[in-house]
């Protein structure tokens, strides 16, 4: 059973859930939503119009739903929406949104957030996303399901990472990264497709075979990158090369990470 610490400051306004968790000296806004069971560890502030998903357990000394680290922010109103059944670890930064970004950033179900990540204004953050300690993921990103980011990394602003792509330690990444896509090594280089997640998740040979295929016409065809992915689409059967595809012929602000 839930509990609220008497140390805690509720704001009138806000709507806490059934069998919520609030713990020592946190501190709750009064535009704040929290599902039911969500655990507030102890020393957590949540304000803004932020709403927490059910059975999310927050971390002493994260800040969730802070106003965005954006000179061009001008107090708008703006929200942060999270999803059910992440763990969101210490120090933890949340931003919510801009009126540039949509005025919304938002974060998917099942994700860990480890120490001192940073998630900032408007990013979009798919299911089952980690991010490892001390990375940031700049303004405007979006971030597709089964993304892991190592540790101690920065994914620029309007980068956008697909589906099942994994990034190395101490990595920063500028341009956009396919689907199960591997990139490492300081300023980010593609160097092939994230194979192992492919194969925890239980993906079928067929499909890592046709993927590895696509990779390497990607890294070795003719034409630019777009002709190549063009190509792809017209001949590949897999739905996950397909995946790759509209992933690469869809709106981006930034360049590609190409094969090397």
């Amino acid at each position: 059973m839930g509990g609220i610490h008497p140390s805690a400051i509720i704001a009138d306004g806000a709507q806490i859930g059934a069998d919520c968790t609030i713990g020592p000296f946190c501190t709750v806004g009064p535009d704040v939503v929290l599902g039911d069971r969500v655990t507030l560890k102890s020393h957590v502030v949540v304000e803004g119009d932020t709403h927490v998903g059910a059975d999310t357990v927050i971390f002493p000394f994260a800040l969730i739903g802070g106003i965005p680290q954006d000179l061009k922010f001008g107090g708008e109103k703006s929200r942060l929406r999270i999803g059910a059944r992440n763990r969101i670890r210490e120090h933890v930064t949340m931003n919510t949104g801009t009126l540039n970004g949509g005025n919304e950033t938002r974060i998917g179900d099942d994700g860990l957030f480890m120490a001192g990540c940073h998630i900032a204004h408007d990013v979009q953050i798919g299911d089952r996303v980690i991010v490892v300690n001390s990375s940031a993921v700049a303004g405007h990103c979006i971030i597709e399901d089964d993304v892991i980011i190592g540790g101690l990394s920065g994914v620029h602003q309007f980068v956008r990472i697909g589906k099942g792509a994994i990034i190395g330690a101490v990595t920063m990444v500028t341009k956009d990264v396919v689907p199960h896509g591997l990139v490492q090594a300081p300023r980010g280089q593609l160097d092939g497709l994230n194979l192992v997640g492919l194969k925890r998740k239980g993906v079928s040979r067929a499909d890592i075979t046709a993927l590895r295929a696509a990779f390497q016409m990607l890294k070795d065809g003719e034409g630019t990158f777009q002709d190549r992915a063009h190509r792809l689409g017209e001949e590949a059967d897999s739905s996950y090369v397909q995946e790759m595809v509209a992933f690469i012929l869809g709106d981006t602000d930034r360049n590609f990470l190409t094969p090397g």
